[in-house]
């Protein structure tokens, strides 16, 4: 009877036409993924196999398949909004404790009141916890946190390395440094100054000048002297990191740091040393330099790296330290490999955490769990977690969603197919009948 045939053949266009209506309906779902009816044909098998007569029994569905190509990469407004660029998952938990339990390719997050990103289901986003307070140190690759914004300051930075480069002209007049007592004089005993805020650990700013002095006892020989906050300070012993800086009184320099420089220009030695740092340790600023301060001792060291005495006027090409205030939250921003930064007002930032992605060995065995989110399962294998760039993992982009990867042109004409199949198919019943009827009319 061909009545079963042609039934199979409607239950067949019906989930291709469902199918095709639910890419349609999601064609504007962030992170979607197509899917594509499949189908075989179905023989009716005896003890001695298929006939060459036999003329088939009709179709039936064998997998409704997701297609994992990419979709458009869009650009939104919103940091916090990421699309893979290439193979692999978010990493979802159902709870804080870092348990994966879904999968996504929607990259639309966004905060909760406790700070933690999440999805728009209150998933979590989960992450690999940095080791330390920069990127250099590394995160810990396999072990998962939800990735949360602290709005809290940043915690302020002591300066700990200042770099002076400068260039001191040769052709200036030497001065007797034992002349320089006093900064403030008048005319200045000193060829050429410069300054640099540094911070203690408070974030409390600080005041480092430079007084430079050309040394009438010996030729390229310049004398550099550090005074902090108008105080005079002298440099520890190189050699052991317990030594102590002391400082002087107000506007009184201390014990000069001897810059030489060689017959081409270049500076050769400080303090007789190859080195061009000079230690500054364990400085007390509450007892020696401003009793109403109470910070931590201050240690830092000055470089003098890339000096120069060149006949050409004084001038300073590169003057910088590491120290930072304390500053509020600005924004956050994820780099392409899916690092998270907190980005604060005083210039500094800090990893919260580098995006987990996941991918598998078989994209379309997972299971589909709704809202985007796929499942593990045996068919798909076990899930194997990287970072964004590495392992054949893609790329993370900061500020942009993936769209759905329907092609709405071609579901259209896909539909228009379904449907004469499906018309076709109701046909072949209507046929099927009429020869039924003929039969008993007879």
């Amino acid at each position: 009877m061909g009545f079963s045939t042609a039934l199979s053949g409607l239950k067949a266009a019906s989930t291709s036409l469902q199918v095709l209506g639910n890419n349609i309906a999601n064609s504007q779902t962030t992170g979607f993924k197509q899917s594509r009816a499949e189908f075989a044909d179905v023989y009716s098998n005896s003890l001695g196999g298929v006939s060459k007569t036999q003329p088939g029994a009709g179709v039936k569905t064998t997998e409704v398949a997701q297609q994992f190509n990419q979709g458009n990469i869009e650009p939104t407004q919103n940091s916090l909004d990421l699309a893979i660029s290439g193979n692999g998952f978010f990493v979802l938990s159902d709870a804080a404790d870092g348990i994966p339990s879904a999968y996504t390719r929607n990259g639309a997050f966004q905060l909760d009141p406790k700070g933690n990103v999440i999805t728009d289901q209150g998933q979590y986003l989960l992450a690999y916890a940095p080791n330390g307070k920069t990127v250099e140190a590394g995160f810990s690759t396999g072990v998962f946190k939800p990735i949360t914004i602290d709005t809290a300051q940043g915690l302020p930075t002591a300066t700990a390395n200042i770099n002076i480069k400068s260039n001191l002209d040769s052709t200036s007049i030497a001065k007797d440094p034992a002349l320089f007592v006093d900064p403030t004089a008048s005319p200045p005993t000193y060829n050429n100054t410069t300054s640099v805020t540094i911070y203690d650990s408070q974030g409390s700013p600080h005041i480092l000048t430079t007084y430079y002095v050309k040394d009438t006892a010996a030729a390229n020989t310049w004398q550099a002297y550090e005074f902090l906050d108008g105080f005079g300070i002298n440099a520890a012993d190189p050699a052991d990191p317990a030594s102590i800086s002391t400082a002087t009184a107000l506007n009184t320099p201390g014990t000069p740091i001897t810059l030489v420089f060689d017959t081409s220009g270049a500076l050769s030695t400080v303090n007789g040393l190859a080195s061009t740092k000079v230690h500054f340790g364990n400085l007390d600023f509450s007892t020696t330099i401003n009793p109403a301060l109470k910070v931590d001792l201050m240690n830092f060291e000055v470089n003098f790296a890339g000096g120069t005495q060149y006949a050409t006027p004084f001038s300073v090409n590169g003057l910088n330290q590491d120290g930072l205030p304390a500053g509020n939250l600005s924004g956050i921003e994820v780099d392409g490999e899916g690092v998270v930064y907190a980005r604060y007002t005083n210039g500094g930032s800090k990893p919260l955490g580098q995006v987990a992605l996941a991918r598998f060995q078989s994209n379309q065995a997972l299971a589909k769990l709704g809202d985007t989110n796929w499942g593990q399962s045996s068919g798909a294998g076990a899930p194997i977690y990287g970072a964004a760039g590495d392992n054949n993992f893609g790329d993370i982009q900061s500020a942009a969603l993936e769209g759905s990867n329907v092609d709405l042109a071609e579901q259209l004409v896909k539909l228009i197919i379904s449907q004469q199949a499906y018309q076709a198919n109701s046909q072949t019943i209507t046929t099927e009948k009429t020869l039924m009827q003929t039969i008993l009319n007879a």
